[in-house]
C-alpha cells in the first residue's frame, strides 16, 4: 500500500522535529515546550473543572436544602390565610410548589450539649414541593412532626451533624429555650419545651445540618409567639428563571408583596467563586505562555542552525512563504501535540477523582465533603483553543526571521 505523502512544509518540519546527532539539543528544547504546553493545559482543565464542579454543587445542594424563591407579605394581616396565599402564588407561570414557613432563632440542649439553631416551622405535607428535605431524612419520617406522640411531646427534626453534637437520635427528647417568654410575677421568663426527636436529616450543606431544626407550624407560631407564618416559600421550574419569576409575582399580585431569590440570597458567594476561578484561570494560564516562549527559543535556535538550509532551499525555488510555512507548522506540531496530550490527561484525571471522590474535604469548612470535578464543554473548548492559538502566534517571529533570511549572507562563510 503506497503511504500518503505528506505536504513539503509539513516533511520539513517533522525532520526538524526530529533532528538528531548536531541537533540534539534543539530537539530537546522542542520535548521541553511540548511537555510545558501538556503540563499547563492539564492544569488549566483540572482547575476549571475543579472551580465549576464546586460551584454546581454548592448551587446544587442550596437550591435543594432551600427553596428558590421567598415571599414576604406586608400590612395588616400578613399571611393569615396562607393556603389561600400559596394557592394564589402557585398560579404564577413558573411556579411549581409553594408551602409556609415560620423562622426563628432558639437554644437546644441535651445533657451533653448545647447549641444556637434556627427552629424553621414547615408543613411536612407541603414542604417536600419545594425543598429536598423530606428526601434527606436518614432515620425517622418527617411526617411525624404532627403525630400525637403517647408522652405528649411535640416532633422536631435535627441535622446529622447537630444530633451528633447533642449525642441524640430518633426517640431522644431535647430541650429548646425561646426568646419569646411566659409572663409571669417576676418579669418574662423564657420559654423552654421538652421536644422529641423524630428525625434525622442529612442536607450536605454543614451549614444547614448542624444548625436548623424542623418543626410542625403550629409548634413554631407557638415557640416563637407568629400569629401567622412569616412567608411562604417558592419553587420554580427554571432556577435561573427564579429573579424573573420574583419580579413577576410583585408586579402581578402588588407592592404588599416581597420577594427574594436565592440568587440574590447567596450572590456573594457565587460572585467569589467566580472570582476565583477567573484568577486560578489566569495564574495557572501562564504556565502555557511559559511553554510559548520556550516555542519562540527553540525556533530562534533551529532558524540559526538552519540558516544554510534556508538558504538553499531559498535559492532552489522555494518562496519565503513555504519557509515561513515550515516554522509555523513546526511551532503548531508542538502545540498540537502538547495540547492534545494535557487535554487528555486532564480530562481523564478529573474524571476519575470526580467518579472516585478521592479528595475529601472537612464539611465544616468548605461545605462538601469532598472536591467535586465537572468539565463543562464549553471551558474544554475554550483552553484547547486558547492553547493552540496561543503556540501558533508564539512562530510567528521566528518564522518571519527565517522568511527573511538572505541566502548570499548565509552562504557566505559556509
Amino acid at each position: 500500500m503506497r503511504a500518503v505523502d505528506l505536504p513539503f512544509e509539513l516533511h520539513v518540519a517533522v525532520r526538524y522535529l526530529l533532528a538528531r546527532r548536531k541537533q540534539a539539543f534543539i530537539s530537546l528544547i522542542s520535548l521541553v515546550s511540548t511537555l510545558g504546553v501538556a503540563v499547563g493545559v492539564m492544569a488549566l482543565v483540572i482547575a476549571l473543572a475543579l472551580m465549576t464542579g464546586l460551584q454546581g454543587e454548592l448551587r446544587d445542594r442550596i437550591v435543594g436544602a432551600a427553596a428558590h424563591v421567598y415571599v414576604w407579605k406586608l400590612g395588616e394581616g400578613g399571611l393569615a390565610d396562607y393556603e389561600a396565599e400559596a394557592a394564589k402564588l402557585r398560579d404564577v407561570p413558573g411556579v411549581v410548589g409553594a408551602a409556609p414557613a415560620v423562622l426563628g432563632k432558639a437554644l437546644v440542649s441535651t445533657e451533653r450539649a448545647e447549641a444556637f439553631i434556627t427552629v424553621k416551622g414547615i408543613d411536612p405535607a407541603l414542604e417536600g414541593t419545594v425543598t429536598d428535605v423530606a428526601r434527606a431524612v436518614r432515620r425517622g419520617r418527617l411526617g411525624d412532626l404532627l403525630a400525637a406522640a403517647p408522652d405528649g411531646l411535640d416532633g422536631v427534626a435535627i441535622g446529622e451533624s447537630l444530633a451528633g453534637q447533642l449525642g441524640v437520635t430518633v426517640g431522644d427528647t431535647v430541650s429548646v429555650l425561646t426568646a419569646h417568654g411566659t409572663l409571669s410575677p417576676l418579669g418574662l421568663l423564657p420559654r423552654t419545651r421538652r421536644l422529641r426527636v423524630v428525625a434525622v436529616f442529612s442536607i450536605g450543606l454543614f451549614e444547614l445540618d448542624s444548625a436548623y431544626a424542623f418543626v410542625s407550624l403550629d409548634l413554631a407560631k407557638r415557640l416563637l409567639d407568629r400569629p401567622t407564618p412569616d412567608l411562604v416559600q417558592l419553587k420554580v421550574a427554571d432556577i435561573y428563571a427564579a429573579p424573573a419569576i420574583a419580579e413577576a409575582i410583585t408586579a402581578r399580585l402588588g407592592p404588599t408583596y416581597v420577594t427574594e431569590d436565592w440568587a440574590d440570597m447567596n450572590r456573594s458567594l457565587f460572585s467569589a467563586l467566580w472570582l476565583e476561578k477567573m484568577a486560578i484561570s489566569i495564574t495557572i494560564g501562564l504556565i502555557v505562555m511559559v511553554a510559548a516562549l520556550n516555542i519562540i527559543a527553540s525556533l530562534v535556535l533551529l532558524v540559526m542552525e538552519k540558516s544554510r538550509d534556508i538558504a538553499i532551499l531559498k535559492t532552489m525555488g522555494a518562496p519565503a512563504g513555504s519557509i515561513m510555512r515550515i516554522f509555523m507548522l513546526q511551532g503548531l506540531v508542538i502545540g498540537l501535540v502538547g495540547t492534545g496530550v494535557g487535554a487528555t490527561a486532564g480530562y481523564v484525571l478529573a474524571t476519575v477523582l470526580d467518579r472516585y471522590k478521592l479528595i475529601r474535604l472537612p464539611m465544616d469548612v468548605y461545605q462538601v465533603a469532598h472536591v467535586p470535578f465537572t468539565i463543562e464543554p464549553l471551558d474544554f473548548a475554550l483552553v484547547v483553543g486558547a492553547a493552540v492559538v496561543i503556540c501558533f502566534l508564539a512562530t510567528v517571529y521566528p518564522s518571519r526571521q527565517a522568511a527573511r533570511l538572505d541566502p548570499a549572507v548565509a552562504l557566505r562563510y559556509q
